[in-house]
């Protein structure tokens, strides 16, 4: 594109931009490409800052149907579109870039769009708080906020904090919340909720705490996206109130010590992306308020911006975690990440921890993580460390002590230390000029202290620079492995070699790029007596000289004369090392700047006319070598030098003061690149070695093809390496191929002339004979595969390139002052990059006819039949044709002609080869599944009748498994293709407006629907042939099914090919067939006329004036009302249905409309002669008995054992029968479905109700009498089906009922309701049926939702008296249906009181029951028996069962409802802390096992802040208990519950005393237990910094150690000892468990109140029992948690402390 916001362009972008809408928004559009224009719309609206609001306004609707067709398309699950699974990520990011530039009033209509979908019970409630997610626009300018979010904030808010359960929906609004936060800093006032925000943040995290945890599934799944989470934080930061920041440091406090690197699970990826995302989010915001350039984006009022304090804040409260996840199990990339962010920030808060990290890491030889891991993390502080500043000037004298100490890491023994050492090395010298600047000191007095300590360091550049090279050299000699690297002749390095050999020459010529001019002298000095004295063995010690030397030659280009060329050698057959080492240097040194070469070109000549054809083909090989970096330095474009400052160092010091340039960016206006350009006389140096060397070759070849000359292998092999070399040595000089186009390959109105130099090689090409030398064929492969490709550099070099650029890029990149501030040298990098990406570019070349030929050739290499060749071939195949416009068409046929079947030459391996053309590699173009009628139509025919042919064997595995693989990939990519492409009108008068200058002409079109006809013909004869293997026809009906669509119905013999398939012998045939025939269906569908109607006048009342959902007057009338049923003709036709249910649940939609009446929709009843010919079909097979009979014989056949399910496909052929033919084929069919009903077989049985699912559904538009025929016929056969029902059935009539009531209006379907509410829980057939029956009512009431109150109360007053029901299997049912029942029952915002049944009243009458379990106060024994009638029926047995069925439902409903009564379940919370059971063991009954599962989930429950003090009244009262059970459970409870609940109990100052009060009261419990589970809870919540430990607390706990303990009095032996502690022992123990708790709550750090309490602490050592254990442990505790850092922790006891702490640590009590 042009240069973007230039001013000549704007209009024209502006007016791309509109075009490209209109483009991507037509509707019938195919889909690649609406992606296609999709990218490129969303590239033109990428930078918004470009385009205001007032540039370009663009409508939302026409995406938002987009979005609805593609996404929530009717069609795909039939089988009649096929979209490629990108499309969905595309579409969004479309929307993203459009939705700035949405017109004001869109918000309002989007509301009203979208309201009536927000039904929480109905999967529409996830869709609609999807699309706002997507579409809402929150860039709009402070005046139109009115028309903006705050049409809607409020509402949404008032959602999202009254919702418990985390629904799906959850996490979009967070979404939509941060969106609207980051673009509206300082418009909105977040306070009142940032104690919620925090508190479901640190939910969210999933984080195991509490001492018995059970996770709900749900809470892992929904969680919320870090991103999203760190988004909305950063954005709600500063501002006048510093609320956000405190909890921020709260959130930390509270998960720090997860961060310690001890501690691993699931959740700590999640932490560790909120640690890297969270410094970067600030540094962007920092970066959107300080520096960036105003645009027409609201900016940040002044009130809002972060100040320098708040930033210091965030950084503090940060910082602590991030050096604990330094060393994390995980790696140290997210800390590195994070500590670059934060040091450009705060440099001296984080630097020198990181320092002192380092430092003790680097002298250690132990610990090679610990090194890895600090110096990753140096790497991302280098630049703020080296740039020093105001904040940290001290920071540039830490470069020079750690480069030395960095120098041991270069190891050849342990590869990934050298790899990060090298790394380290290249970091620091990349951003720092190596020049020595202590001379300075003498002349120059203005220095401030810490320059002159760094003049007077930088004297040791030189000497850092000697031993680098010193390590460099030990390490090259390490891998000098002489004799056995001789022996084996591996051509290759090991790949670890090869990474050392990258990090070795790169880091080398980076030091020095950065080096002055004498550094540069002693060095290269160095190098050069290094590789002169010794000789090397070419393969890996040698490259890695040669490259140090290549580095030296690069920097400073005037040390060629170096080289030795000694001419006598030369002359000797057989080589000596020596010679092969000298060439190996000269061929590498000579890849330097052209310009240096000329003066040596005659020497260099001579040696390459003796060396190109040495015998030795190592010889050759370097040779060639050396002939390519020639052609390649005389030829190619790139600059000379990456200094860090332009114009390098090598200026008197007086006039440049190096250490002014340290980390400093380099200007992107003036970078003042020096750039190699090819000189005439580096040209015709260039033709000159072509001529001298080329040329020859050519002609031998030319000679050997045509049998002029003969050659050996080897001779054959020597040219070809050279040819190669020249062609890729000198690719950007060569003139074009030459060559006519190739014509006819598409019609088009566009010609397609080329816009763009096109170079490439020009010679005709021959194949050889001979298919053996699989070595020369290899290289015939590259060069055809470099002349159709090759530009001066290859693609997949590029891309490595451009990935290191990246890598590196993000390591030093600088984000607070902006993009762009890099290193001059990685400027420089990119540049080129960007130079090579333009000649990389070749996409749509035109396609000559030589280019033709070489393909073709590349086809037949293709098909050889040694399969390294093959494969070889293949890849440039595919390069070549992704390539070239159009040239598919031309080699689809070529290659198709190695699959016909009357071909009686073709071998296997060809026949393989073809396929694999066909096949395509991963990224490449499919040939079989190209976007184009005609080429499919060839090829599909094709696939399917090579089963003929005679290389095709089934034996071959490898052949089969290609043809699986082939049908696999047709079916994964196939996407609809495209049939009338006609181009909107609007489009064209936009395009008209683009071109003034040329009309188009208006609307090409595509095939027509005769091609499609002309491919299923052929597929038809095909299959009448029918000697293929079933495999072939397997495939065959599969293409078959791609080719349905919705836009066209298919032929009438396709149809009757499909329907007759129905009853094929092959289930995977009749599978196909049924989902063809039911998608044939749907396009039958004949359409149904709809009618607006007035919901406020159907119900007689008002619209009201405000938003409120739930049971209002005017929805009212949708309700089941079993007195106003339409039972008779006339109410079913007056009755108005509304068949979805989330319709009139939160608002009414601006037009509601339903289906108008019989008479307007299509007849029903029609006779034969009535339907179309194709519908003719389906009904003669249909009608036919015998068709019939094997058809449902087929259907109720299991197909694999126990694993079946209800199937959703044959369910949609059966509703599309019943819909399009009515009842014509229920006569047929009735014999059957009693027959099936009947047998209780499970597959007979799924078979039948997926017959009545279709039915019932299909029956949707029938006539009153129809429909009331219909269930005579059908209440008989569900009753006789429910009886029957077995454990493998229940599920299937379940989906069953569901399916039929979904989408359907209840008064619809009251025969169904009245039915199954007869006597779900009769007794008969025993408790199983029981349940199952409840199962199969539930799955039809719960898809009714909020529209039968009155059955939901018929049910629960039936269901009551029951609720004490024996079988266990019931229970859990009726505790999952009473979960539906009370689900209607929700408190959100605006939401009026629900006409269902209520869980307050429903408790209320439990409680009552309860009674008696409540009041008495021993334990409770569950002494039920599992038999009815026997054992005494009193209250107390009759509650406990009562009681077990209530804790189902409360466990059921724990995940599913989306508010949690809490306010009734406290009520029995008591009872629970009785019941539970305090140790872990599985071998409790059902009762305890519950009570403690459903305090686990309670516990973790979401609470109000109102509810808070109430849960706490019941805590305190619990406390009271006789039962010490009771008060234990409390513990437990607690501690989950305000971990989970964080900041809201921290928001409530009376919440945190009463939890403290009784915590510490809970300490002084007569029961050990009890208090051993209190001091863990004290020490947890210190731990998380719920409590803090202050001054009164430490003086009561030390208090209470000072109790006196009573004299042990001297007793006989033989009494016994008194079991009863004293109330005085018990307050001693509890003060020392306070100071336990105490000291465990910090185990990773020790605070300056520790060393004091240790003491007090060992006072007791001696104390009774069980005192003494508890120091004991506490003791033991500490020394295993301080361990690993004790060398740190030391130093805060004074010396007599520490000397009693070894004492007790190491005392013999410490074993007693």
């Amino acid at each position: 594109t042009w240069g973007y916001g230039n001013t000549k362009f704007y209009k024209d972008h502006v007016l791309f931009i509109k075009l490209l809408y209109e483009l991507v928004t037509i509707p019938k559009l195919e889909i690649s490409m609406m992606q296609g224009f999709a990218r490129l719309l969303i590239n033109l609206l990428k930078k918004k800052e470009l385009l205001s609001r007032d540039d370009l306004e663009l409508p939302w609707r026409p995406l938002y149907e987009m979005l609805e067709r593609i996404l929530y398309s009717k069609t795909e699950h039939l089988g009649l579109n096929w979209f490629p699974n990108s499309v969905e990520s595309v579409l969004k990011t479309l929307v993203k870039s459009c939705r700035p530039y949405f017109p004001e009033d869109a918000t309002a209509e989007m509301l009203d769009e979208w309201r009536p979908l927000m039904c929480p019970f109905d999967v529409t409630m996830q869709k609609a708080i999807t699309y706002f997610e997507l579409f809402l626009p929150t860039t709009l300018p402070p005046e139109l906020h009115q028309k903006g979010f705050k049409l809607w904030f409020d509402e949404f808010i008032g959602l999202w904090v009254s919702v418990q359960n985390l629904p799906q929906w959850e996490g979009h609004l967070v979404n939509l919340f941060a969106r609207l936060a980051t673009d509206n800093i300082g418009y909105i006032d977040w306070d009142p909720y940032v104690p919620k925000i925090f508190t479901r943040i640190l939910r969210s995290l999933n984080l195991p705490v509490g001492s018995n945890q059970v996770v709900v599934p749900r809470f892992l799944t929904n969680a919320y996206d870090v991103g999203h989470a760190v988004m909305w934080i950063t954005a709600m930061m500063g501002g006048p109130s510093k609320l956000v920041q405190k909890h921020l440091s709260g959130l930390f406090n509270s998960i720090a010590s997860f961060y310690h690197p001890s501690n691993n699970g699931r959740w700590l990826n999640k932490l560790m992306k909120l640690l890297q995302r969270l410094p970067s989010g600030v540094v962007r915001r920092l970066h959107r308020e300080r520096y960036k350039k105003m645009t027409w984006l609201t900016p940040v009022p002044d009130s809002h911006k972060l100040t320098d304090q708040d930033v210091t804040d965030f950084v503090e409260c940060i910082i602590q975690p991030v050096l604990l996840a330094m060393f994390s199990k995980t790696g140290s990339l997210e800390a590195a990440q994070a500590l670059q962010n934060l040091a450009l920030m705060r440099p001296e808060l984080v630097i020198p921890p990181v320092l002192e990290k380092t430092y003790p890491a680097l002298e250690t030889l132990t610990e090679p993580h610990q090194l890895t891991a600090t110096l990753s993390c140096v790497i991302g502080v280098a630049r703020s460390l080296v740039s020093g500043g105001k904040w940290f000037p001290e920071g540039p004298t830490h470069m020079l002590p750690l480069l030395m100490r960095a120098l041991p890491g270069v190891d050849p023994n342990d590869f990934s230390k050298c790899m990060i050492t090298f790394q380290f090395i290249a970091t620091f010298s990349t951003l720092v000029p190596l020049v020595d600047c202590s001379s300075v000191l003498q002349e120059r007095d203005d220095l401030s202290e810490v320059e002159r300590e760094l003049c007077s360091a930088t004297a040791e550049f030189e000497d850092f620079v000697l031993q680098f090279m010193d390590r460099c050299f030990g390490l090259i000699e390490s891998s000098t492995l002489e004799q056995t690297r001789e022996e084996t002749e591996t051509e290759k390095m090991t790949h670890l070699e090869s990474l050392v050999e990258l990090g070795l020459s790169s880091t080398f010529s980076t030091i020095l790029t950065q080096c002055s001019k004498d550094i540069f002298k002693v060095a290269l000095e160095k190098v050069f007596n290094f590789a002169v004295s010794n000789i090397f063995e070419t393969r890996v010690a040698g490259r890695m000289v040669a490259d140090m030397c290549r580095a030296a030659v690069k920097v400073r280009q005037n040390c060629l004369s170096l080289v030795p060329l000694d001419d006598d050698v030369l002359h000797d057959e057989e080589l000596d090392k020596e010679l092969l080492w000298n060439l190996q240097l000269l061929s590498e040194i000579t890849r330097v700047d052209g310009k240096k070469l000329l003066p040596y070109r005659e020497q260099l000549g001579k040696i390459l006319q003796r060396t190109l054809h040495l015998t030795c083909k190592q010889g050759y090989i370097l040779s060639c070598n050396l002939l390519h970096h020639l052609l390649r330095s005389a030829t190619l474009i790139y600059p000379t030098e990456y200094c860090s400052v332009p114009g390098g160092f090598d200026k008197p010091l007086s006039e440049y003061f190096p250490i002014k340039d340290w980390g400093k960016p380099g200007d992107l206006w003036n970078l003042d690149i020096q750039w190699h350009v090819p000189s005439p006389e580096e040209i015709n140096f260039a033709f000159y070695l072509l001529d001298t060397f080329l040329q020859p070759e050519l002609t031998k070849l030319e000679h050997y093809a045509t049998g002029k000359l003969e050659m050996s292998r080897d001779d054959v092999q020597q040219c070809l390496a050279i040819v190669h070399n020249c062609l890729i040595g000198s690719g950007n000089v060569l003139p074009p191929l030459k060559g006519e186009r190739v014509a006819h390959l598409v019609p088009s109105l566009v010609s397609l002339e080329e816009t763009k130099l096109y170079t490439g090689v020009e010679y005709g090409y021959i194949l050889d004979n001979s298919e053996d030398d699989t070595k020369s064929l290899f290289l015939i492969i590259k060069i055809i595969s470099d002349v159709l490709q090759f530009q001066g550099s290859h693609k997949h070099e590029f891309d490595s390139r451009w990935k290191s650029f990246n890598l590196v890029k993000k390591s030093m990149e600088n984000r607070l002052q902006g993009k762009k501030q890099h290193i001059r040298a990685l400027l420089i990098d990119r540049v080129m990059l960007q130079h090579e990406l333009r000649t990389l570019t070749m996409e749509g070349c035109e396609y000559k006819t030589s280019h033709q030929e070489m393909i073709r050739d590349l086809l037949c290499l293709s098909t050889s039949s040694y399969g390294q060749v093959r494969s070889k071939a293949q890849q440039a195949f595919f390069t070549a044709l992704g390539t070239y416009n159009f040239c598919c068409r031309d080699i689809i046929p070529l290659v198709l002609e190695f699959l016909r079947p009357d071909r009686q030459d073709v071998t296997q391996k060809q026949f393989k080869g073809a396929l694999y053309c066909l096949l395509g590699n991963h990224s490449g173009v499919c040939l079989a599944n190209l976007h184009d009628w005609d080429c499919i139509a060839q090829t599909w025919p094709a696939i399917v009748s090579s089963g003929l042919s005679k290389a095709m064997s089934l034996e071959k595995p490898s052949i089969v498994r290609l043809f699986d693989d082939l049908a696999e990939k047709i079916h994964r990519q196939y996407e609809t293709i495209g049939l009338d492409f006609a181009v909107p009108e609007k489009c064209i008068e936009i395009a008209v407006m683009l071109q003034k200058s040329e009309h188009p002409g208006s609307n090409f079109t595509g095939l027509r629907s005769e091609e499609i006809q002309l491919g299923i013909q052929r597929q038809k004869e095909k299959n009448a042939e029918a000697l293929r293997p079933w495999k072939f026809e397997h495939i065959s009906i599969g293409f078959l099914s791609l080719l349905l669509r919705d836009d066209r119905i298919l032929p009438v013999r396709a149809i009757k090919f499909f329907v007759q398939c129905l009853n094929h012998d092959a289930i995977v045939v009749r599978k196909v067939a049924i989902s063809a025939v039911a998608g044939i269906l749907k396009q039958l569908k004949r359409t149904h006329k709809k009618v607006p109607i007035c919901p406020y006048e159907i119900s007689g009342n008002p619209k009201p004036s405000s938003i409120q959902a739930g049971d209002r007057p005017d929805n009212q009338w949708l309700h089941y009302d079993s007195q106003s049923l339409p039972k008779t003709k006339e109410a079913w036709e007056s009755c108005c249905f509304v068949e979805k249910t989330h319709w009139g649940y939160y608002t009414w939609p601006q037009t509601m409309t339903v289906y108008a009446p019989v008479e307007h929709q299509p007849k029903l009843g029609r006779r034969r002669d009535e339907l179309t010919e194709a519908e003719q079909i389906i009904y003669d097979h249909f009608s036919d008995p015998k068709f019939v009979e094997q058809l449902i014989k087929f259907l109720s056949l299991e197909d694999r054992k126990g694993k079946d399910k209800f199937n959703p496909r044959r369910f949609c052929l059966f509703k599309g029968l019943f819909r399009n033919f009515d009842d014509a084929f229920l006569p047929v069919l009735q014999p059957h479905l009693e027959q099936l009903v009947a047998d209780s077989h499970e597959s007979t049985q799924r078979c039948v109700a997926e017959i009545i699912a279709g039915l019932i559904r299909g029956s949707k538009h029938w006539t009153f009498e129809k429909v009331e025929k219909l269930w005579k016929l059908l209440c008989p056969l569900l009753r006789t089906a429910l009886s029957n029902i077995t454990v493998e059935t229940y599920n299937d009539w379940g989906t069953c009922i569901a399916t039929s009531c979904e989408s359907r209006d209840p008064r619809k379907l009251h025969w169904l309701f009245e039915l199954l509410l007869e006597s779900p829980l009769s007794g008969e057939g025993g408790s199983f049926v029981d349940a199952c029956r409840l199962y199969v009512l539930q799955g039809g009431l719960a898809q009714q939702e909020w529209r039968v109150p009155e059955l939901l109360h018929r049910l629960l007053k039936y269901l009551e008296p029951k609720l004490t029901q024996v079988y266990k299997n019931v229970r859990e049912r009726i505790g999952s249906v009473l979960t539906y029942i009370f689900m209607i029952d929700v408190s959100l915002p605006n939401t009026a009181a629900t006409k269902s049944p209520r869980v307050h009243e429903f408790t209320t009458r439990i409680l009552e029951n309860l009674k008696p379990l409540m009041e008495v106060d021993e334990e409770i024994q569950n002494h039920v028996m599992e038999e009815n009638g026997v054992g005494e029926q009193d209250e107390r047995t009759q509650g406990i069962k009562l009681l077990k069925t209530i804790l189902k439902w409360l466990m059921a409903s724990a995940g599913r409802s989306f508010s949690t009564a809490v306010t009734e379940q406290l009520q029995l919370l008591p009872l629970f802390f009785k019941i539970a059971p305090v140790e872990n063991d599985n071998s409790y009954d059902e009762l305890k096992r519950d009570a403690k599962m459903c305090l686990s989930l309670m516990s973790q429950g979401l609470l109000y802040p109102q509810q808070v003090p109430l849960v706490l009244q019941v805590l305190k009262q619990t406390a009271r208990s006789n039962s010490w059970h009771a008060r234990y459970t409390i513990l437990t409870y607690l501690q989950t519950m305000v971990f989970y609940n964080l900041f809201i109990f921290l928001n409530n100052e009376e919440a945190v005393n009463d939890i403290r009060w009784l915590v510490i009261k809970l300490l002084e419990d007569e029961q050990l237990e009890v208090r051993e589970m209190a001091a863990t809870t004290l020490s947890g919540l210190l731990q998380c910094n719920f409590l803090t430990m202050d001054g009164p607390m430490q003086t009561h706990f030390e208090q209470l150690c000072k109790m006196r303990l009573p004299k042990k009095r001297k007793r006989d032996l033989g009494s016994v000892v008194d079991t009863i502690p004293s109330g005085d022992l018990v307050k001693r123990h509890a003060g020392v468990l306070g100071l336990s708790a105490c000291i465990l709550s910090s185990p990773y750090d020790v605070p300056t109140w520790m060393p004091q309490l240790l003491m007090d602490l060992s006072a007791h050592l001696n104390d009774p029992q069980p005192i003494e254990m508890t120091v004991k442990k506490t003791l033991s505790n500490f020394r295993r948690t301080h361990h690993d850092n004790w060398q740190e922790h030391k130093q805060q006891f004074t010396d007599d402390q520490l000397l009693v702490l070894t004492d007790l640590l190491v005392s013999p009590c410490y074993y007693a």
